[in-house]
């Protein structure tokens, strides 16, 4: 498995509908696809998306990173590429979670095994993810859900803002029209400490199963007094990037979960050293993305195949957003439910 040669390209998949949240709004998926050929002829491909907002990356900072780091990895062998892009400060996360994609994704294909086989899995029933409904004005929001729920998606993210009238009215109004709905409450970093407590008790009466990430990343401060207040378990997600974020969420007891997405922590590598972490500790997490393309989440949804134990909710419903069918995935949707083709 001696690399020979490493290109990236742009794609796009466009959206059946604007996806809206607190930090942004995009009517597109835009990612960097990247291919890592070997001499031998297999070909691994990775994945990353633009999600400046969050990872500081936008399309030319991800493919500058990878262009210029590409030749280090030439000639090198098995295991060499992955340590040695870990050991790469120089690039983003999400520039690093594609090599490592790639390298992943031919390792295994090296050992002839499909990649959940390589990554230990051995339960391959289906997996249950949430679906996002974006940030809108209410009846827009309320038309959303009860159409995700017709589609048979029992788990809805609800994308809210800064308005906490509206977000309370929201929340409510979908508890009460669907009643067995699982809602995960997703702030995007939108609200203060104070609008926080005031939105867990003014839904005292409401069953949610998650607040994601009400303050700010940085502010770890309030995201544990709004935990040690909190009767709904607090998710934290731009707070936790890499390994040692999670360790400090938890050992603070900051939140009660956190969100492990691909392109925070810099791919499947990096990604796996804080599953197994949450593993030894009994820690609950999500398994989260960005807007992405195919290939990024097939290896997002292999991974969560050999960390079901460790996932309690995956959010891995892009596929779900885009305008067309994508014939990349190696995954069928039905509904909330996710299966490998076979």
């Amino acid at each position: 498995m001696k690399i020979v040669e490493i290109t990236a390209e742009v794609k796009y998949i466009a959206l059946k509908t604007p996806f809206k949240t607190a930090l942004r709004e995009t009517s597109h998926v835009e990612f960097v696809r990247v291919h890592v050929e070997c001499e031998n002829g297999l070909v691994g491909v990775g994945e990353a998306p633009a999600t400046k907002v969050i990872t500081g990356e936008d399309i030319e900072a991800i493919l500058t990173s990878i262009n210029s780091v590409k030749y280090i990895f030439i000639g090198l062998v098995h295991q060499e590429p992955i340590s040695t892009l870990h050991s790469i400060p120089e690039i983003g996360s999400s520039a690093k979670a594609a090599l490592d994609m790639a390298f992943v994704h031919l390792l295994a294909q090296e050992k002839n095994e499909a990649i959940y086989e390589y990554l230990g899995a051995t339960n391959l029933t289906p997996l249950k993810t949430d679906i996002t409904i974006s940030l809108n004005t209410f009846d827009i929001m309320m038309e959303d859900a009860k159409k995700a729920f017709k589609d048979d998606m029992s788990i809805l993210k609800v994308k809210l803002g800064s308005d906490m009238q509206h977000a309370v009215e929201v929340v409510s109004n979908i508890s009460k029209e669907l009643p067995d709905v699982e809602i995960i409450v997703d702030a995007n970093q939108a609200w203060s400490l104070e609008d926080s407590l005031n939105f867990i008790e003014s839904v005292e009466d409401i069953k949610i199963a998650l607040i994601e990430q009400p303050v700010a990343a940085s502010d770890m401060k309030s995201l544990k007094i709004i935990s040690d207040y909190s009767h709904i378990p607090i998710l934290a997600d731009e707070t936790v990037f890499t390994l040692q974020d999670a360790k400090k969420v938890f050992e603070t007891k900051s939140a009660h979960m956190i969100n492990i997405k691909l392109m925070k922590c810099g791919g499947v590598t990096k990604a796996i050293e804080i599953l197994e972490y949450a593993r030894e500790r009994k820690i609950d997490c999500m398994l989260g993305s960005m807007l992405e393309g195919p290939y990024s989440i097939n290896i997002a949804l292999h991974l969560a195949m050999a960390y079901r134990d460790v996932i309690k909710y995956i959010d891995l419903d892009s596929p779900l957003l885009y305008k067309t069918k994508s014939d990349e995935l190696e995954f069928n949707y039905r509904g909330c439910y996710i299966a490998i083709n076979k």
